[in-house]
């Protein structure tokens, strides 16, 4: 499983020039520096050190730089300005202009519950299967829909990681083994319900909250990707790990759509641009996270386990089919026509790691 998981992120990759970004010009294309200026806030719960931290300063340093000085961002990590549960209500209501949002956020949305399903698990089969679609017309699709239905204009699509199951004092080495551990969640309906198909008991918990939770043992456990895990320092105090890769993640870059359309074009440009290029930072600086963690935390003296992926994905599947209140509100022929994507770029990489090892 760890060849496994490890495969995957060397696959990414390969892709990472399949990153997904609104339609750019280059910077010869237009010029910025005489429009009106525009000073726009950037808020995150990402911690200093962790890759959407670093993406979100390389998104301000170059939009000031493409925009030759009319556009400039500030940028507040770590949570300092808005709470996980309140980003989103800051962004809709222009409190701040930029934030990272998730599909079970926007899921919260009247109009977007059926972004739900992006957050079900193994909805995703890879890093490729999850970066092609979302940086082709189905992604363009997506985007369609949540600004028609919401104040936001997503500007991409960040890689977050491959999720994991983060346990204080439990050896998770099956589907079984989580009945009854208490794993915190974020505090919204699509992710606690994740949280019951993996076989837990979720709970809702702040991101801010965690550490402390879990050294107290106010929850048994967590689930992040690797890289989160390690830059909150999670692994601190909860030093158990099963990879059960039960989301491939991804969070949305989205500004608010008044704000976007009180942008020059010419700025537009820029801030796509720049965005672009964050996605970039951010991907490549995520993958090599991943690449990195299980030897890491196994020097940290953090127990590995790899479960059989097979069996969550069953019992997973078994789950969303015993609970059709949660999948009513999910666009099936969008969510068909994505698992058939994802079983073409699967075929696709197995035919390519033929090739590879035949050569």
């Amino acid at each position: 499983m760890k060849k496994k998981m490890m495969a995957m992120a060397l696959a990414a990759t390969m892709v990472c020039g399949m990153i997904a970004a609104p339609a750019t010009a280059s910077a010869s294309d237009y010029d910025a520096s005489g429009d009106p200026a525009v000073s726009l806030i950037f808020t995150s719960v990402s911690v200093t050190g962790d890759s959407h931290t670093d993406a979100m300063t390389a998104f301000a340093e170059k939009v000031e730089e493409l925009s030759g000085g009319s556009v400039t961002c500030r940028t507040y990590s770590d949570g300092t300005l808005f709470s996980s549960e309140n980003e989103l209500d800051a962004v809709l209501n222009g409190d701040a202009d930029l934030a990272y949002i998730s599909f079970p956020t926007l899921a919260t949305q009247e109009g977007l519950e059926w972004c739900a399903m992006i957050q079900s698990a193994y909805f995703w089969n890879s890093y490729e299967h999850m970066t092609s679609v979302m940086g082709g017309e189905i992604g363009e699709e997506i985007y369609e829909k949540i600004s028609a239905a919401v104040n936001l204009t997503p500007l991409g699509n960040f890689y977050l990681g491959s999720r994991v199951v983060n346990t204080r004092n439990k050896e998770i080495t099956c589907y079984d083994d989580m009945d009854g551990v208490l794993l915190r969640m974020p505090n919204s309906e699509t992710w606690l319900n994740l949280g019951e198909a993996i076989g837990a008991t979720p709970t809702g918990l702040s991101y801010s909250e965690l550490y402390t939770a879990l050294q107290t043992g106010t929850v048994d456990g967590q689930e992040n990707p690797l890289p989160s895990d390690i830059s909150a320092g999670f692994y601190e105090v909860a030093t158990y790990f099963a990879i059960t890769n039960h989301v491939v993640d991804c969070i949305l870059p989205c500004i608010n759509t008044d704000t976007w359309n009180s942008l020059t074009e010419a700025q537009q440009q820029a801030v796509a641009e720049a965005m672009e290029y964050a996605q970039e930072v951010n991907d490549t600086e995520r993958i090599a996270a991943e690449e990195e963690a299980i030897d890491f935390l196994l020097e940290e003296g953090c127990t590995i386990t790899y479960p059989d992926l097979d069996e969550f994905v069953e019992k997973a599947q078994e789950y969303y089919n015993n609970h059709p209140e949660q999948t009513e509100l999910w666009d099936m022929d969008l969510y068909e026509r994505i698992q058939a994507a994802g079983t073409e770029t699967a075929d696709d990489a197995a035919e390519a790691e033929t090739e590879a090892v035949t050569e």
